[in-house]
């Protein structure tokens, strides 16, 4: 098992991020809100978790290995894979996927794309002695972040490759989004939102 890989970022995409490891490209599939704290060109360290199937052998990675494991433990689940899994980390922060199945916070479940009411019922049942009580002080479901969304948001694009210009739009025309949002927006699912209207424009 491929514990972690530490390394430069050589690339950047929606859904992924090559480490370059001992002259070998690394292919890293990550949530928005890890692909945020990396930067092209310098080094990271990516919690990760081998996923072996018949025809692919697929690296999951994550900012640290807290996430890691409720990754690993998300899977014990019936119903669910490792796209569900990271899709889940992508909504909600480790301690918040915690919290929701501490509390059988149903609707919380099914704000992650591919989970429907009974998807989630049956999740909380089955996730409730696996994933254990909350480690953190984190106060809300969804990690709020704790500095302006628009500057993270912006630096994640950058970091993405696009250029300033092409980051300004892309925050301009989620910005209804954040404000609907209200309190603290979250910036994986607005990075998600601006990727699309990039893809679009281009």
């Amino acid at each position: 098992m491929i514990a972690f890989v530490s390394g430069t970022v050589a690339a950047l995409a929606p859904d992924a991020a090559v480490v370059e490891v001992g002259g070998v490209g690394m292919s890293v599939q990550c949530t928005p809100d890890t692909l945020s704290t990396l930067r092209l060109g310098q080094p990271a360290k990516l919690h990760t978790s081998l996923v072996v199937r018949e025809d692919s052998l697929t690296l999951y990675g994550f900012a640290d290995d807290d996430a890691r494991q409720v990754f690993v433990l998300l899977q014990t689940a019936s119903g669910v894979g490792p796209r569900l899994a990271q899709a889940m980390l992508a909504v909600h922060s480790p301690d918040a996927l915690r919290r929701a199945v501490a509390t059988g916070d149903e609707k919380a479940l099914t704000a992650v794309p591919g989970i429907g009411k009974k998807g989630a019922q049956k999740l909380l049942l089955e996730l409730k002695d696996r994933l254990g009580a909350p480690v953190g002080t984190a106060p809300a479901i969804g990690a709020p972040v704790t500095q302006g969304w628009r500057d993270q948001l912006h630096a994640a694009l950058i970091g993405l490759g696009y250029v300033t210009r092409e980051a300004e739009e892309a925050v301009t025309a989620v910005a209804p989004q954040a404000e609907a949002a209200g309190g603290t927006p979250q910036v994986g699912p607005l990075l998600k939102a601006a990727l699309q209207t990039l893809n679009r424009a281009r």
